[in-house]
């Protein structure tokens, strides 16, 4: 089925653009735009703005950064974000962490919040699957990393991500793009936008299908996304969005060390586990212009429906729904942010006997509900020109609830509630134009999802009456700018957290439990660097360093944290220009992470090497080339932590095997 749709969304020439919009209304595109950078400025450079006048870590990434690249998942669209830790295991399974954020959560989502436009897909329990957003929908994607992404009601400590898709003032007419390459990968894209007087329109078509270079790791999907905007007066727009997403994914599962290096390629056949998902998400944002104040108002539904086979059948129908709003003012030097959310949702909760991936008998049924809730303000003082001074808080409550209805084994009702506020202070200095200063003190707070209230262990499914949120305090200061051919990008961050919630693998044969450290501490470094040294001369490059670690811990002493290595360095040498352009890349961990809390087994360092290329065939028509591990390095790339690791512990995923993609896109 997957193969025909893709036959029949790119009949004719495939495509694809750097859209562009955002969540505010914007002005048409400039017609003198290329294949490759289809954007709506005023969009880009709002988004810029609102990053500028944060006193944190935040970055904007334009489809200029990554046009070159087959998008399968976020990392291709986020591995040049300071930062941002983005670790693929195969497929669109991608470990996703922002300062240590759920560090031991290596599956489906925790300590991020995740939007599209705006709007987040986190469910009740403000867990989810970042699958379900679309890469090759983005126009750019607005990164806020740790307190820093109040604006968009994250109190977390990895802070928030939102990606964002074109409108049809920002990307009229057709395009279409055609990804081919290894491992039988075909991918397409077809968008449509348009506009008529205060009506505006977009809507893409997305599919996917390839075999993945393991075994058993077969992946296809087709989603829809499109938004309808309507200029109701002067002074009031509004704006709908739909999503639907169909994602199949089998699941190759984790390897042994030995394995995992030389015969990386391997599977996991047992049980034919899989994780699909169906989904339908309709949402709203509504703008209302009043003076020096603006007002956005919003909702949202989520339908979904997720079968996942692993240890049993995991089979859960959902429904979430959810409302937001938040006032902009701005007169003189004062600014005044004050916003709050609500997402309630419940679930269908059942789970089977796993029968080689089919529903065998059932073993439990229950009803779930949760919700998370937050309201939030942040107030922007300048006593003089190239000073702001921040104070901002949020305050966050939520409960998780499960009330079973049949069970073939003993099980526990239960209800938990929570409720925290964060504080925020922060200073923005700007001793130049294009040269700032920050420094920020922020409190976050992360209650458990579902999964970690109710969990499964031997067997038997618990309700942890003891688990608590995890709390921290966090110090950072840094600076951006640009100077010259030169721009950077630099923030330190020290974060001292009580009660992190971490998982470990007990067995190969029934999910981690996740238990509450005592003191951890998460420091480290975010550099981005940019030079510029001629029209056909780029470079770029982002270094992490993650001193994640426990203290005085009882059991672990001052033992290092499992998972992210201490040292990453991303780095690319861009030659040419948009008529023909090559660009080597290069990923180096020098030492690789530890992959248990006893700090018994130690991972190696890596080096791939990778290339991507781009040229224009005619007005309107480019290709591009993205070649992957070049020199097929064997090493490990992301680990599911262990108390401690053993050469039998089969808790490794190897790094992406060689590979290479190509493709066209075209507007018309």
């Amino acid at each position: 089925m997957y193969r025909l749709a893709f036959g029949l969304l790119l009949a004719g020439t495939a495509c694809a653009p750097a859209w562009a919009a955002d969540t505010d209304e914007t002005s048409a595109a400039d017609d003198t735009r290329s294949t490759i950078l289809v954007i709506g400025q005023t969009a880009t450079d709002a988004a810029e703005a609102r990053a500028e006048a944060t006193p944190g870590g935040t970055d904007v990434v334009t489809h200029a950064d990554f046009a070159d690249k087959t998008l399968v998942s976020l990392r291709d669209t986020l591995s040049f974000s300071p930062g941002v830790y983005t670790q693929p295991r195969f497929g669109q399974e991608v470990r996703i962490s922002i300062r240590g954020s759920g560090l031991s959560r290596g599956f489906h989502m925790r300590g991020l919040t995740l939007l599209q436009d705006g709007v987040p897909i986190n469910l009740a329990d403000d867990n989810g699957d970042f699958q379900e957003l679309e890469p090759i929908f983005f126009d750019h994607l607005e990164v806020y990393r740790g307190a820093n992404a109040l604006r968009f009601g994250s109190g977390t400590l990895g802070g928030a991500i939102n990606g964002v898709t074109p409108t049809g003032r920002d990307a009229p007419g057709l395009y279409l793009r055609a990804d081919a390459g290894s491992f039988d990968m075909l991918r397409g894209l077809v968008t449509f936008g348009g506009s008529s007087g205060a009506a505006d329109y977009w809507a893409g078509v997305s599919t996917d299908t390839a075999a993945g270079d393991r075994q058993h790791a077969n992946r296809d999907s087709i989603r829809f996304h499109g938004n309808l905007g309507l200029a109701l007066s002067n002074t009031v727009s509004t704006r709908f969005y739909a999503s639907v997403n169909t994602l199949d994914q089998e699941l190759p599962g984790a390897l042994t060390a030995a394995v995992a290096l030389t015969a990386p390629e391997t599977g996991n056949f047992v049980g034919d586990q899989a994780r699909d998902i169906s989904s339908v998400r309709l949402q709203n944002r509504t703008r209302f212009e009043l003076g020096a104040a603006t007002l956005e108002v919003g909702g949202f539904l989520n339908a979904k429906s997720l079968y996942h086979p692993i240890f049993q059948v995991i089979d859960h129908d959902s429904r979430d729904y959810g409302a937001f709003a938040r006032l902009d003012y701005a007169q003189g030097p004062f600014e005044l942010t004050i916003g709050g959310e609500i997402r309630r949702g419940s679930t269908d909760a059942s789970q089977f006997t796993n029968v080689n991936g089919a529903r065998g008998m059932l073993v439990f049924e229950a009803d779930q509900d949760a919700r998370t809730a937050n309201l939030y303000a942040e107030a922007r003082y300048r006593p003089v020109e190239a000073l702001t001074l921040i104070v901002g808080g949020i305050y966050a409550d939520g409960f998780r609830k499960r009330a079973i209805v049949s069970s073939t084994m003993p099980m526990q009702d239960g209800r938990i509630a929570f409720g925290e506020f964060s504080p925020k202070f922060g200073v923005l200095f700007a001793p130049a134009a294009d040269m700032q200063v920050f420094a920020n003190y922020s409190r976050s707070a992360e209650f458990p999802g579902m999964g970690e209230v109710f969990q499964t262990v031997a067997g038997v499914s618990t309700f942890i009456a003891a688990i608590e949120p995890q709390r921290a305090w966090t110090a950072e200061v840094g600076t951006r700018g640009r100077s010259g051919p030169v721009s950077w990008d630099l923030a330190f961050y020290r974060a001292k957290l009580e009660g992190e919630l971490l998982q470990y693998t007990i067995s190969t044969s029934i999910p981690a439990a996740t238990f509450n450290a005592e003191r951890t501490l998460h420091q480290g470094i975010e550099a981005g660097l940019s030079v510029e040294l001629a029209d056909w001369l780029r470079l770029r490059q982002i270094w992490q360093y993650s001193d994640f670690r426990f203290e005085d811990d009882r059991q672990f002493g001052d033992n290092r944290l499992p998972v992210v290595p201490e040292h990453l360095l991303r780095t690319e040498l861009r030659l040419g220009s948009d008529a023909l352009h090559v660009a080597p890349n290069l990923e180096w961990v020098p030492e690789g992470a530890f992959a248990d809390y006893r700090n018994t087994t130690r991972t190696d360092g890596y080096v791939l090497v990778g290339l991507t290329a781009g040229a224009t065939v005619t007005d309107g028509i480019d290709v591009f080339l993205d070649a992957r591990n070049l020199f097929d390095e064997r090493a490990i790339g992301d680990i599911s932590a262990a108390l401690a690791a053993t050469a039998t512990s089969a808790i490794y995923y190897p790094v992406e095997r060689r590979a290479v993609y190509g493709g066209v896109r075209a507007r018309f």
